[in-house]
Parts: structure tokens; sequence; C-alpha cells
């Protein structure tokens, strides 16, 4: 059987390493060829070290941050935290024949220490039962096999165990009233999804809230976003998803987004309030 490939895809971890090395070199003036004779690496390779292209073993690691002069405890610690990140793999490559992009966002969604979730059209994927995830995911991948829509219903449940391990992500999903309102698949099927909402609520890590048709105009015209905050040595993120693929926003452009955020949750009913307009919903008559 021939060895399976590593892939040479840019991860987000790979990227963010290169960005802090050649940052690092930068700020010491060093040209790649001071590096790369320094290390007995070629051009090519810090080139490819700086660009997330080639994972950055122990050694070199350390090599580097000596001879950046990176000697902050913490900082040095970051880095190498960051630099073996890029070599680990999770339960999440198993799904690459998925989406072999949608990886990246699955490692985010398990690091993040919190989730500010904004949705306009659907219920946030960690929220969704199965008949509500396979309608959306068959629908949405009208062009795939079966076996397409069958992998990413598993990959969607198999995320959602997060919500219930041993130090779960803080969740804060502000949903637009439409979300709640249109129906997806069956009235069964929306019962059922509502009522779900309604449990997930009930865990003592995820708030939910809902933002009404009556406020009108609101600060995200142009849709859905999901706000990742991580801790150190991972920058705050922002999701978002286009006809065209995702779109990841970084630190510093994180700041007006994460206002954005505060002002649609303070908009949204309070998370009582919230929960009980959920829960009229569900029982009206379909």
């Amino acid at each position: 059987m021939a060895k399976k490939k590593r892939s040479n895809r840019v991860t987000l971890r790979g990227r963010w390493l290169g960005q802090r090395l050649r940052e690092l070199r930068e700020a010491n003036d060093f040209t790649l060829e001071h590096v790369a004779e320094f290390m007995q690496r070629t051009n090519g390779t810090i080139s490819r070290f700086e660009n997330g292209v080639y994972p950055v073993r122990r050694p070199d690691m350390l090599a580097m941050l000596d001879l950046y002069g990176v000697k902050n405890p913490r900082q040095r610690d970051g880095l190498l935290k960051l630099g073996e990140s890029v070599w680990q793999s999770g339960w999440w490559d198993g799904y690459a024949d998925v989406s072999d992009e949608f990886i990246d966002f699955v490692w985010l969604e398990e690091r993040a220490t919190e989730h500010w979730l904004f949705d306009s059209t659907t219920i946030p994927g960690i929220l969704q039962t199965r008949a509500y995830a396979e309608t959306i995911i068959r629908t949405a991948e009208f062009d795939g096999s079966a076996e397409r829509v069958k992998r990413g219903v598993e990959l969607r449940l198999e995320r959602q165990k997060l919500l219930n391990r041993a130090e779960p992500p803080r969740i804060r999903a502000a949903l637009d009233e439409a979300v709640l309102r249109r129906r997806v698949g069956s009235a069964a099927i929306m019962r059922e999804q509502l009522a779900h909402l309604v449990e997930c609520s009930r865990l003592p890590t995820v708030n939910v809230r809902v933002l009404p048709f009556t406020v009108g105009a609101h600060e995200s015209p142009t849709g859905a976003f999901k706000y990742y905050v991580m801790d150190e040595p991972y920058p705050d993120l922002v999701y978002a998803e286009t006809p065209k693929g995702a779109v990841y926003i970084e630190e510093p452009d994180t700041d007006l987004v994460a206002a954005r955020y505060d002002r649609l949750w303070e908009k949204s009913l309070p998370e009582t309030a919230s929960v009980e307009f959920i829960s009229a919903l569900s029982e009206e008559p379909s």
C-alpha cells in the first residue's frame, strides 16, 4: 500500500507560525540568506518555513528563536507551542474527504475558548439536529453524492461533542428571527430542531438570543459570521462563508467585528425571553 502523502496545503497554524517567524527575522534586519547560512538550510527552506508550507521541527525552531533573540519565556513557549501544533493531527483530519479546507475551521472551532455566532439563514451547525443538518447539507450539496452528504452529516454531529467535553467553550448564539421561521424540511423536523435549540440553551456554557424582526435594520446586513476568541499563542479570528469559499479575518481587523457582534447581542432579546420565543414558535400549528 502506498504511503499517504502529507498535504502541502498551508494551514492556518502554519501561516500564523510563518508570519511570526518572518516578523522576527525582519525585526532583526536579517536576510533569508543570513538565516539560511546560520541554520545550514537553503534560502528556499527558510522561505517555505515563513510561508507556512514546511512545518518547523523543534530543533530548527529552537535555533531560530536563539538567533532572533527571543528570550521572553512566555513568547518563546508560545511560539514553540504554535510550532508543535502545526505537526499535530486530530479526529477532524479523518474528514478531509468532506472538505480539506474546512478542516482548518473544525480545528479552530475545537481550539476556541469562546464562540460568538451570528446567523441569519440557518441554525449554527453545532446546535443542529441530525434531520435538520441532513436537510441543510443535502440541499447545499445539490451536486454531491449521497456518500458525501452522509459524511458531511457525520462531521457536523462529531463537531457537536465539544458542547459536552470536560472544558467546553463558551457559546453565544445570536439568531435572526428569520432563522427560526424558515422551515427546513418538514414541520416535524423544525419542531424537533427548535426543541433541541431550547435544550442546548439550558447547558451552562450556551447562551441563545433571538434578534427579532421588530429591531429593523441591524449591524450585519451582509449576513452570518462567527467570531472565535482564542488563547495564546493563537489570534482571535472571524470566519465567514461566501459562495467562493470561507474568509478568515485576523487581529487587529477583528476589533470592528467584535463591536458589531456586541451591538447585535444587545439588540437581541434576553436569554429567558429568547427561549420563550423559540418555545412558542415550536408550538405554533404547522
